[in-house]
């Protein structure tokens, strides 16, 4: 049901881990994610902790579904002195080139404790059925 697009993912999380880079718009980070097929649905989970539901951005075209989120810098007190900051920031950008068995058109989005889901209808198209045979009831003899 789903393409990977992206086969340098993990190697571009190694890079960002040790040279501690964030995302921005025209580079950005990916975000992790599970997907599976729940009954008719695809399910899609992206992990956007500490990520406003108005900084995430959902894209449909065609069959390329685009999710960018935006992680913002908490504002502080003037008195505040960062101690440690592992959490980053910035851009973060997942693409996905989805299957034609798929309703792009029906796709629900859902964002509860840091987890975008997303649920993806499996078009009817595309869900097995049972084919009757039909026949003739009155069959014709061949004489000769």
């Amino acid at each position: 049901m789903l393409m990977r697009t992206d086969p340098f993912r993990e190697l571009d999380r190694l890079t960002q881990q040790l040279l501690g880079t964030s995302g921005t718009w025209s580079r950005p980070s990916t975000m992790p994610m599970d997907a599976y097929r729940e009954g008719d649905e695809y399910v899609i989970a992206l992990d956007l902790p500490g990520v406003s539901p108005d900084a995430i951005d959902i894209d449909v075209e065609r069959n390329m579904l685009t999710v960018k989120a935006e992680r913002r810098p908490v504002t502080k007190a003037d008195d505040v002195q960062m101690e440690l900051s592992e959490r980053p920031l910035g851009v973060f950008s997942r693409q996905l080139m989805l299957a034609d068995t798929l309703d792009t058109e029906h796709i629900k989005a859902d964002y509860d404790a840091g987890v975008l889901t997303l649920r993806i209808p499996i078009a009817e198209r595309a869900k097995p059925r049972k084919i009757t045979i039909g026949g003739d009831a009155s069959r014709k003899e061949i004489s000769g």
